[in-house]
């Protein structure tokens, strides 16, 4: 039994998560394993009703109950601070200690890719960010604000154990890929932040000697990633590098309506979700994408132990955007619905068998 806990959020967020669990139904029909789903109400609208952002009740039902947790999205014009956003999935990033943010990218049709003579399969490398550090971690402040004399200072956090832990992962990972990871800093301007993650990387190489690890400055990442993107493979950064060739990254295959993402630490509950952020001008009207939510299932079904699933929703999601069935964000002109419907007739039928189960509904 999978135990996901959903967490919809705002604008777009329900409708997307909404998308994907119709999937997840589909391939647990399929594939003949068990869900059970739960929705937990976080977001703008109990923040505006309550004031209430994460309660701790909540987060230890996150920690202790789930295996999983399928997100949507949040930001919702009503609370202009984002003070919601920052406590529920910054606060369970860092409370959960997630500290692997992975991004596949992959270019499923030339026609998606704004560089001219790509074709498809041409781009494939995966994006490993650093999820708990750098200058994300809320650190600095403002002396003498709205007086010329002012003063704005964050504080950049790189630690050994970061940059250790993460970079075994990305090591793992290439060896399951191409076996090719690149480094991606500012180690000549940032020398000590960034220099530490070179050294970190030059020790444990030698533990690795089937992956080809390099570096590069990330200013020309992001040009090699424009002229050769055919080059990455796993590409690994700090989070707030990480964050920017991720994005990048993402806009050569599509855009953000086709990329999911996965928050993890090994052997806990992980954190899935689509990286479009919450699309409030388009909430409501049925022209969300929910592909990247539903990518984003299936990496979350990968690493609960159901691969095959995974692989199903891959190809499906895959050959939905070849046959050119997508939302406008890609060119279409389909729905969330239709779009979803096309997915779900991609999913391969297996033979019924009397153990084969159906999800619940949410709360169910």
């Amino acid at each position: 039994m999978i135990r996901i806990a959903l967490l919809p959020g705002d604008g777009i967020g329900p409708e997307v998560v909404a998308a994907a669990v119709e999937v997840l139904g589909a391939v647990c029909r399929s594939h003949g394993f068990d869900v059970a789903t739960h929705t937990l109400d976080l977001g703008a609208e109990r923040y505006l009703r309550t004031g209430e952002t994460l309660p701790e009740g909540d987060f230890v039902r996150l920690r202790d109950d789930f295996d999983a947790i399928l997100f949507g999205a949040l930001g919702d014009p009503r609370v202009p601070t984002n003070v919601h956003a920052r406590d529920i999935l910054l606060g369970l990033r860092q409370r959960l200690d997630l500290y692997v943010n992975l991004r596949p990218v992959a270019l499923w049709h030339e026609s998606l890719c704004p560089l001219k003579g790509r074709v498809a399969g041409s781009i494939d490398m995966a994006v490993v960010r650093e999820n708990t550090e750098s200058l994300y971690v809320g650190i600095g402040g403002t002396f003498k604000p709205g007086t010329p004399d002012e003063i704005a200072q964050n504080v950049m956090i790189s630690t050994r154990k970061g940059a250790e832990r993460l970079l075994r992962f990305a090591f793992g990972l290439a060896r399951q890929r191409r076996g090719h990871l690149v480094l991606c800093d500012k180690a000549n301007a940032i020398e000590a932040a960034h220099g530490l993650w070179r050294r970190v990387l030059r020790e444990l190489a030698p533990e690795f000697p089937d992956v080809r690890a390099t570096t590069l400055y990330a200013d020309v990442a992001c040009m090699r990633m424009v002229t050769h993107p055919h080059e990455f493979d796993v590409v690994v950064g700090d989070n707030f590098v990480g964050d920017i060739l991720s994005d990048l990254a993402a806009a050569l295959v599509g855009g953000l309506g086709l990329a999911p993402s996965a928050s993890t630490h090994p052997g806990r509950v992980g954190l899935y979700e689509p990286v479009h952020g919450s699309a409030p001008d388009i909430a409501g009207t049925g022209r969300a994408n929910p592909l990247a939510a539903i990518l984003s299932l299936a990496m979350l079904l990968r690493d609960c132990g159901q691969p095959g699933a995974a692989t199903d929703i891959e190809t499906a999601c895959a050959d939905t955007v070849r046959a050119g069935l997508t939302t406008p964000d890609l060119g279409g002109t389909l729905g969330t619905r239709d779009v979803t419907a096309s997915v779900l007739a991609r999913i391969r039928p297996r033979p019924a068998t009397p153990e084969a189960a159906a999800v619940p509904a949410p709360n169910g």
